[in-house]
């Protein structure tokens, strides 16, 4: 088997976590190489796309962009779809996951202050309800029954669903209320199933 190494920052969520709980599930061990941002900026300009998180795999190089290394891990383990059409709606909901941070991502870097307020509950009356609908009718459309995108089987999809909606709900971005999901019965059971996933469990209170 070879051996892998996840680098991403030193803490518990976003893409890097979605990287970890896959490799977690699928049961392969790796070093768990977590960076401070000061180390971060000075490995930036010889990353593969200067950011992280990365996926090295002994013999085969070193990987990038969260949703790719996804799809690698979960082909290789039985976490992705074989059917064409299936692996599209799963595409899909991953893309839409990116797009949630990327639309929340720029008020970040926003000052505090009456813009930044405006901003996040701009995206928390229109933006995230709208998006809420639609992972929620996209989650029906791919598996009807659930819990998870195909359906009794765990794939990396339900991965990254689970850590954005965890970010959400957990109400840590200021001026987003952490219930703003709570309509989306579908997506609030996909998470919940994620999160009680006997490796997502263990691994959990392992990086508590």
């Amino acid at each position: 088997m070879p051996g892998y190494k996840v680098t991403y920052f030193d803490f518990s969520g976003s893409r890097g976590e979605e990287v970890r709980l896959a490799l977690s599930i699928a049961g392969l061990p790796f070093e768990d190489n977590r960076l401070e941002r000061a180390a971060f900026a000075a490995m930036k300009p010889g990353l593969p796309f200067g950011s992280l998180p990365t996926l090295e795999i002994e013999g085969h190089g070193t990987f990038a962009q969260s949703n790719a290394i996804l799809r690698l891990i979960g082909r290789q383990n039985g976490l992705y779809p074989e059917d064409l059409y299936e692996a599209a709606r799963h595409d899909a909901l991953m893309d839409a996951a990116e797009d949630l941070r990327h639309r929340i991502s720029p008020t970040m870097r926003m000052p505090d202050g009456p813009d930044k307020v405006a901003a996040r509950q701009q995206l928390a009356g229109e933006y995230l309800p709208l998006w809420g609908t639609c992972v929620e009718r996209a989650l029906t459309a791919a598996s009807p029954v659930g819990p998870f995108v195909m359906g009794t089987k765990i794939g990396v999809a339900d991965l990254k669903l689970y850590m954005v909606h965890r970010w959400i709900a957990s109400g840590s971005v200021d001026h987003i209320p952490g219930s703003v999901l709570a309509p989306y019965a579908r997506l609030n059971r996909l998470a919940e199933t994620v999160r009680a996933h006997p490796a997502v469990a263990a691994w959990s209170a392992r990086a508590a």
